[in-house]
């Protein structure tokens, strides 16, 4: 789960992190309260939506009058925030965050992560900081400086010193910076966060180290320890047919293929996903309807994946085992007859009463492509995808 920027710097904030302190607005009004209460000459207006790169997209502006920070909140407000994080479809903008206009001398990349290559808790920190740091990892990858840390010692002082003059920075921006290190381990740690990140953590021309930026991803599997965390919730920043099949409790994720996948079992439908590229096709969506499918699940996951208007085929492939192949049979017989199928189903059914299963297919008189095995079921799929 993503959180939005203003609420990440609330969470900045309650840990002691330094940020500047600002307001969020989606009115005129709201916009003018929120510029007389920060007060100054200069005001940053930024667009809230769950993506890097918007200042690229034109949702971060610097107003030099209250009545700028009223017409930029007024243009960003409904805007659709296109990057490339997003994709075409882009991600809708309904508040704008306004902070104080900051004195910038440096400009640094700062992180936390789960590192999974090195099984550990890693900070990430770069000089070059306000750029995208896949670019920086790219072209000056001498730039990055990372430490890992043990589970068992925590973060010791010597990494922070190491991280430190990595970035070049000593004496008392040290001193903060080490802070801030801390502060944000003991918040990635008790938030159960996969990622945290600030781009650019600045040094101001009086030798402050802030953080004018906020990145903060939750791990989803932890949201229920996370009751306050959890209300910070945005669906409008999430896929809406994830969120369905969340709540039908099916592991959906949209991808930007035209063969749609229906298995029981993740491993089973990744591999079910590298048969169809290998064999020259495109998988539209990653769908498991777990072990308990029933009947009523496969149906709905029939329209879930029928309302992607690019899939051309669907590949169903069962692996028989809490899940009996010849409910799923029923179940997809059901739902082509109630959905109104008008693509190409390919059906591969192997373990548990596997041959009632395919029985029923039979007997259902429907247009229903049946595969003997994974590999066969791939091509099949790939080849009427072709077609259509």
């Amino acid at each position: 789960m993503n959180l939005h920027e203003y609420q990440a710097k609330k969470l900045f904030i309650k840990y002691g992190i330094p940020t500047p302190i600002g307001y969020t607005a989606t009115t005129r009004n709201e916009a003018k309260e929120a510029a007389n209460k920060i007060g100054g000459e200069l005001w940053v207006v930024k667009a809230q939506a769950h993506t890097g790169g918007r200042g690229k997209a034109g949702g971060v502006k610097i107003a030099k009058s209250i009545s700028e920070v009223q017409d930029f909140t007024e243009e960003m407000m409904g805007m659709t925030m296109v990057t490339h994080q997003t994709g075409p479809s882009g991600l809708p903008v309904n508040l704008v965050y306004i902070e104080p206009g900051s004195d910038i001398d440096r400009e640094i990349y700062l992180s936390i992560l789960l590192d999974r290559e090195e099984e550990k808790i890693s900070f990430v920190a770069s000089a070059a900081g306000g750029m995208n740091i896949e670019e920086v990892a790219e072209k000056d990858p001498e730039k990055i400086f990372k430490i890992s840390i043990s589970s068992a010692s925590g973060l010791m002082d010597y990494q922070i010193r190491q991280l430190a003059f990595g970035v070049g920075l000593y004496g008392d921006q040290l001193k903060q910076f080490a802070l801030i290190l801390k502060r944000m381990y003991a918040l990635f740690k008790e938030s159960d966060a996969s990622l945290i990140e600030i781009n650019p953590l600045i040094v101001s021309r009086t030798g402050e180290v802030i953080a004018l930026d906020a990145k903060i991803n939750i791990d989803s599997n932890a949201l229920y320890r996370q009751k306050e965390i959890i209300k910070m919730r945005d669906p409008s920043q999430e896929d809406a047919k994830e969120n369905e099949a969340a709540e039908k409790e099916l592991n959906y994720v949209s991808l930007d293929g035209n063969i749609a996948c229906m298995v029981n079992g993740a491993g089973l439908a990744m591999a079910t996903m590298d048969l169809i590229k290998l064999h020259g096709g495109e998988p539209a969506n990653f769908l498991d309807v777990g072990g308990g499918a029933t009947s009523d699940r496969v149906a709905f996951a029939f329209k879930l994946i029928l309302s992607n208007t690019n899939v051309r085929a669907i590949l169903v492939n069962i692996f028989g085992g809490i899940v009996r192949c010849d409910l799923i049979a029923q179940g997809v017989i059901s739902a082509i007859k109630e959905v109104g199928v008008n693509v190409p189903v390919i059906v591969r059914l192997e373990g548990t009463n596997v041959k009632k299963g395919r029985a029923l297919l039979k007997e259902s008189e429907l247009e229903v492509i049946t595969a003997s095995d994974l590999t066969d079921a791939a091509k099949k799929a790939v080849a009427v995808a072709l077609k259509s």
